[in-house]
């Protein structure tokens, strides 16, 4: 053990002795190493931050609410099916609670009727456009998972006597009243005034394509006072009281929902469910083109990488003949000349992975200052893949010219010219 002790730190001592020796030589050998670290550990980035940007979102979409629509998420083949289903209607809700109050043993917790458009509101001269105006039910507290910042929510009855009174997204509320609390304020929408009961604490976006600080959630009954839209129908949310058994949980709404929709056996269903897994669906293309073109450079560069640092090995061996035959005719080891040269080209791979990962950490920063919306983000554990291809590699490059080494003739070796 001793022996192998001093073989390993002589050979490491050797071994930068070497690199150091020959700066330039050891720079342009890692270099095929450093681009492929770089590339995998930039791919890896993007697919960590994509599911991380995915994960929060889906916590402020509400990731234990399952939503029933007349068309489904995702692109849609059949056109003409989905066009002539009839539309939902808030009393869909309305038959779906009672059902759920009634069954003895349910994984559904509650359904909220939605009708959703989108428009400008004023307060004096100031006006926010495109904002998401949800109008619903005094349920609707129970499926949000945002806090409020100030104020509340509206009550069961405000909402089904069609109060004139709103909660605002924090960025809505804040381009409205600068210097002046917003509760108890008036805004306007197409002419009608809504008084201002609560403003939500900032949330953030969806996946970067709409904010949820740009809403206002009203009494569906004073949305359709308002804004009418009956004819365009509505969305149901129903919340699942565990979410890990959400599958099991949409069997039952679909069963309940057939039976409220009046539908025999047989027929197709005329309603959509919708959930998480069409996002998923649609995110996971855009990760699998990442990583093919991550992996095909990554890849490209470390076949390049590892062919550069056999050249170099197969020169430093032929460079060193003698010094090998000499070793050996004193009595060093084959594995000592092997553990020598290959440490020798584990070092520069590795070493090409440590700035690759210090060059990647650093553009990491650089695109998340520049962009700071943009999901990405710097996970440990590429760290560690990447020292382990890096060294990989290493082994992999050095062991034909170390083997070669480890075999020479000491008597062929010292007569080397």
């Amino acid at each position: 053990m001793n022996t192998f002790y001093y073989e390993f730190r002589e050979s490491v001592r050797i071994a930068f002795a070497q690199i150091t020796a020959h700066k330039m030589r050891s720079v342009l050998t890692a270099l095929g190493v450093i681009i492929g670290i770089v590339a995998v550990t930039l791919m890896g980035m993007a697919i960590t931050g994509m599911d991380t940007s995915f994960e929060s979102s889906l916590a402020m979409l509400g990731d234990d609410v399952i939503y029933v629509q007349k068309w489904p998420w995702g692109p849609v083949v059949d056109w003409w099916n989905y066009t002539n289903r009839p539309p939902l209607q808030p009393i869909v809700a309305t038959e779906l609670n009672k059902l759920i109050e009634a069954a003895p043993s349910t994984l559904l917790d509650v359904a909220v009727p939605v009708r959703v458009r989108s428009g400008t509101v004023k307060r004096g001269d100031n006006s926010v456009g495109g904002v998401y105006m949800a109008g619903t039910s005094g349920d609707y507290g129970r499926i949000i998972t945002a806090d409020f910042r100030e104020g509340r929510l509206f009550t069961e009855t405000e909402a089904e006597s069609a109060r004139a009174v709103c909660v605002l997204g924090c960025d809505v509320a804040d381009a409205l009243f600068t210097n002046v609390p917003a509760v108890g304020q008036t805004i306007q929408v197409r002419g009608y005034p809504f008084q201002v009961i609560g403003v939500l604490a900032r949330q953030g976006s969806f996946l970067g394509l709409f904010s949820f600080d740009t809403q206002m959630i009203l009494p569906i009954k004073a949305f359709e006072k308002d804004f009418g839209g009956k004819n365009r129908g509505a969305e149901i949310r129903v919340k699942v009281k565990d979410k890990k058994r959400l599958e099991e949980a949409k069997e039952e709404l679909i069963g309940l929902m057939r039976r409220v929709r009046g539908q025999l056996p047989g027929e197709s269903d005329n309603f959509s469910i919708n959930g998480e897994e069409a996002f998923k669906q649609q995110l996971d293309p855009v990760k699998k083109g990442i990583a093919i073109a991550g992996l095909f450079v990554t890849g490209l560069a470390l076949f390049v990488g590892a062919i550069g640092i056999m050249n170099i090995t197969f020169v430093s061996v032929k460079e060193r003949t003698k010094e090998i035959g000499t070793r050996k005719a004193l009595g060093a080891k084959r594995r000592t000349i092997l553990l020598q040269f290959l440490i020798e080209s584990i070092s520069v791979s590795v070493i090409g992975g440590i700035v690759g990962i210090i060059l990647s950490s650093s553009l990491c920063l650089l695109i998340g200052h520049i962009f700071p919306k943009l999901p990405i983000s710097f996970s440990p554990v590429l760290v560690v893949v990447s020292l382990l291809v890096s060294a990989g590699t290493g082994i992999v490059a050095g062991f034909a010219p170390a083997w070669g080494a480890s075999r020479l003739d000491p008597v062929v070796a010292l007569r080397y010219e």
